[in-house]
This record gives C-alpha cells, structure tokens and sequence, in this order.
C-alpha cells in the first residue's frame, strides 16, 4: 500500500521484483493523465538529493507528475536479498518502468538520470535500441560516469578521495554492516569494513555479489560509454568538463553521436553542479535544460 511522505505531498509505492525482492518509488502527484517524469538517482542518493527536489518543481510548474526510483538499499529499508545495487544494473527499471506502461497505457514518461542514474539509464537505452517501450518519449542523462574504471581510478586518489570518496565509502560500508546482520557470510566482512577505495569496495563486495569476476570486470561490463551508439530514443547528455568524478577523455566524441543523441558539455557546473543564478537563490541549469527537453519531446518536436 502507497505510504504518504512529507517532502512536498509525495507517496511511496513498492515494486516487487521477479527475485522476491522490492524497488521503491516515491511520487509527485499531478494531474491525472499527465506525462510522467521519472528520476534515477546517483550514489547513495535519496529523496533529500537537491537535483531530485529541483526537478520534482519543475516538473509540478508544468503540471507533471514525477516520480524517484530507488536502488536496491536507498530508500530507507535495506532490501531483503544478499545483495545491492550498483552502477550497471539496469533490470529494477526496466521492470519499473514496464509496470507503469502497462497500467497507463498511452502514458508518456521522460526520464533523468543522474550520475550512476544516468549511467544506468544510458546503458538500458542502448540495451534496448529500438525496442525500449514506446511510452518513454526522451532521456536526460547528467553527470555520466561513462567509463567507471577511470572514475574510479580519479576518485581513489588525491583530494577526489579526501572530499568525497571517504564519505561515499562509509555510507557503503555502514550498509554492508547492517547486511551482514542477517546474512553474516554474504561476503569477506572484515575486509569490506576496511574498503576505503572503489576499487577495494567493488572488488570485495559489489563483484562477488552480482557476478563478476573482480573489480575491472566489474567497470567494464557496467560502464555505459560503449552503449551509447544503440541509443535511438532521443537523448540529451550533460555533463562539465570540470567534473571532478569524471575525466573529459571518457565523455563520447560529440562528433559519433547517433541520430537520436545530443551532447552538451560545457566548460564549469562539477558533479551535478550546473548552478545559475543569484548566490542566495541559485538554481541548477542542468535542471531547466533536462525538463525543457523532456517538454519537447513529449510534445512531439525536439528543440
């Protein structure tokens, strides 16, 4: 049963998964028949991430729905397999969002990932080519990790590691902790506890627990740079070349992009950043871009 939540009237739905486990998904309500924005979150993401309150306005100014879904873990509930998420996995949306064409045939859905989001969501674009349900209309992807061996390689190291790293890693490893309450041999806990890298953190517990080898074939199995050409959905990639998290060599060649994608990489905006406006009420460009060209496509012409 839907849960009423207190950031701007939202409700929760649970999505049982084919495995016997569960995804959440946290709604906006809008006006009945209304096109649907749905947002992938990046690392550790929640509902309290700024960019998933500043697209939930937008798309309530323009009269939409919108909605977030969770990873496996990020939504406040451990979920019940001995296993997570992770940067790859495309399976919990593709059978979110195949519920939701099925139960409002002719919806229309535009959909924003962000970060390891937009990573999943560009992979699955790719996966599914022309065969990706017709009821998504467009795709905005920010913040990209596209190649994730040399994200990760740039965050295990130097100040990337220092400023954000180190607080990605302890919220990871609290979440193995508490997996391994009820499933005490589920991986190498020691070790786990001691991961303070990507690379150790993958190699000991996202790798075992979904199926590849190690840590590399991990990133190169997941990463979404080489999906992108399968993309025939029309799609907008945003990223900075300042990224922290992301070398400007991994971002696509705007030159090799398909028909159906469109890159906009500037100079400055970081991770997720894009801010606009005055210092005591700025905003995120990024944002108003991914909206203004989700309006677009689901009004039948691309701008």
């Amino acid at each position: 049963m839907a849960r009423r939540r207190r950031f701007g009237g939202t409700t929760r739905e649970r999505f049982e998964t084919p495995d016997g486990d569960f995804v959440d998904v946290d709604w906006l309500g809008g006006p009945s028949g209304s096109p649907l924005l749905l947002v992938l979150h990046g690392l550790e993401g929640t509902l309290r991430s700024h960019y998933i309150g500043g697209l939930f306005r937008l798309a309530a100014a323009r009269g939409w729905r919108a909605g977030v879904m969770y990873f496996r873990s990020c939504s406040g509930e451990l979920n019940r397999l001995p296993r997570f998420y992770h940067s790859g996995e495309t399976g919990d949306f593709d059978h979110v969002l195949r519920r939701l064409a099925a139960r409002e045939p002719g919806v229309r859905i535009g959909v924003v990932g962000v970060s390891i989001g937009g990573n999943v969501l560009v992979k699955w674009l790719g996966e599914q080519g022309e065969d990706a349900p017709r009821a998504v209309a467009g795709a905005v992807a920010i913040s990209v990790p596209f190649d994730l061996a040399g994200c990760a390689r740039l965050m295990d190291r130097g100040l990337p590691k220092v400023l954000y790293t180190t607080s990605f890693m302890r919220s990871l490893r609290q979440k193995t902790l508490a997996k391994s309450r009820a499933f005490p041999d589920f991986v190498d806990i020691r070790a786990a506890l001691r991961a303070r890298t990507f690379a150790a953190y993958d190699r000991l517990v996202t790798a075992p627990l979904h199926g590849f080898a190690d840590e590399e074939d991990y990133w190169r199995r997941s990463s979404s740079g080489p999906y992108v050409a399968r993309i025939r959905r029309p799609t907008l990639l945003i990223s900075a070349l300042d990224d922290p998290f992301i070398p400007p060599a991994s971002l696509p060649d705007p030159r090799l992009l398909p028909p159906a994608v469109r890159a906009e990489f500037v100079p400055r905006g970081g991770h997720v950043g894009f801010v606009e406006g005055r210092p005591w009420r700025a905003t995120s460009w990024a944002e108003r871009r991914a909206v203004d060209f989700l309006a677009s496509v689901l009004d039948g012409a691309v701008c």
